[in-house]
């Protein structure tokens, strides 16, 4: 039986791989460290591990892993920005994803961060726990007949593309690799910024995407723009983005991602004193909505994510060929 180095593990995690594992003929050795250039030693004596977004598989990580054996690195994810493939090419190391797991849990997520914002149902929340039904500043917008710009249209894009349609919202959309026939009006990235009441983006984080929305780009997007980001935080450039917020160019914000989350999300730092002036003010702001990297958090999605990775792995070991391998170099927009 194959044991897999199971890294930065959280109590979600066991619930399907203990169940599925086994099935699959594999035992896993369930780490709470992070993967990282110092801890990837702790796979010593596995063919394969296990990462997920926060794990950090570099230059210096995958070396490591290669030394310690590992010959498959499987992350539980779809995103990869992660990982350098060029370094785990060099030392024989076969990556994997996950690129679909549950596209409506993640498109549902972004949906409900949206509507949340439109309809300041979060402030409204905390107001009547205390007692106050006041509706002063609970006004909020009807999304039917605004134009929603949908930045990648894979999986999460299109079936998020759909939920708005739904709410008789015009969609327009950008994509390396449209999708012709599904109703979708395809614009440039300048006409999208320009154009759209609402932007959401579902791309994966890739040299060409860093900072999407960078400081420039705010200038040219509506006033009173809705963003929202449930793929990668640093698409967005987060000092800009609370500048423009600030300014009231922004008229709110959902943001289950975040670009310097990896020293919160995930974990419980209530008691601690953060020194990320940006987080903190984003948090402070009320037309901002921040969630902890929780879109894809539903028991389907967690299923089909043990289910994925387990069988990227079986194909590995069985010698067979995978369409979730990744190759260096591959260029994408959709996620």
């Amino acid at each position: 039986m194959e044991e897999i180095a199971f890294f930065d593990t959280k109590p979600y995690d066991r619930v399907w791989f203990d169940t599925l594992a086994p099935k699959e003929g594999f035992s896993i050795r369930y780490l709470e460290n992070r993967l990282d250039a110092q801890t990837a030693v702790l796979s010593h004596g596995c063919r394969a591990a296990c990462a997920f977004v926060s794990d950090i598989a570099d230059e210096a990580a995958i070396k490591t892993l290669a030394a310690a054996g590992v010959e498959a690195l499987a992350l539980r994810c779809a995103g990869y920005n992660n990982v350098d493939l060029e370094a785990a090419e060099r030392h024989g190391i076969t990556v994997y994803r996950v690129p679909a797991y549950s596209p409506s849990s993640v498109a549902q997520h972004a949906l409900a961060l949206l509507l949340t914002l439109a309809r300041k149902t979060h402030r409204a929340f905390t107001r009547t726990r205390e007692r106050n039904f006041s509706l002063e500043d609970l006004t909020g917008i009807d999304l039917e007949g605004r134009t929603v710009g949908i930045v990648g249209t894979g999986k999460v894009g299109l079936k998020f593309c759909q939920m708005c349609l739904g709410l008789g919202m015009k969609v327009i959309a950008y994509d390396i690799n449209p999708i012709w026939g599904m109703g979708i009006e395809y614009v440039r990235m300048d006409e999208l910024f320009r154009r759209s009441d609402v932007i959401s983006l579902h791309c994966p984080l890739t040299p060409q995407t860093y900072h999407l929305i960078s400081r420039s780009a705010f200038h040219t997007l509506k006033d009173g723009v809705y963003i929202i980001n449930t793929s990668r935080g640093a698409l967005i450039d987060s000092q800009a983005l609370l500048d423009n917020i600030k300014s009231g160019k922004v008229g709110a914000a959902g943001l289950d991602v975040y670009e310097e989350e990896a020293d919160y999300f995930y974990e419980d730092v209530s008691s601690k004193v953060m020194s990320d002036d940006t987080l903190n003010l984003l948090l402070s702001q009320p037309n901002v909505l921040v969630t902890s990297h929780q879109a894809f958090l539903t028991d389907e999605a967690l299923r089909a994510i043990a289910q994925t990775t387990l069988e990227n792995l079986r194909s590995f070991f069985d010698g067979g060929a995978s369409p979730n391998r990744l190759i260096a170099g591959r260029r994408e927009m959709t996620v």
